[in-house]
């Protein structure tokens, strides 16, 4: 299995952007990768709520796999997409 080096939120997040900028998705745009660039981290916040909602598996998926995994593989990327806490 192939494992990305690119965090599943920033994917989720240009996923989004790219839907809304390229003529692929509802877009216009006939080359959008750099328009994608500058816009994917204004839907990262759009891309976390898209995790919190994978984070309970449906019936399907539970039937195949382990859902204590899941769980904590998606809480992890959500954990690693939220900005750090800074204590003082």
């Amino acid at each position: 299995m192939d494992i990305s080096r690119t965090p599943i939120a920033e994917r989720i997040a240009r996923v989004l952007a790219a839907e809304r900028i390229s003529a692929n998705g509802g877009g216009d745009a006939e080359s959008a990768s750099a328009q994608v660039d500058g816009a994917w981290k204004d839907h990262l916040p759009e891309a976390i709520a898209v995790l919190r909602t994978l984070r309970e598996p449906d019936e399907r998926m539970a039937a195949v796999g382990d859902v204590a995994v899941w769980e904590r593989m998606v809480r992890a990327a959500i954990e690693a997409s939220l900005p750090p806490k800074v204590v003082m």
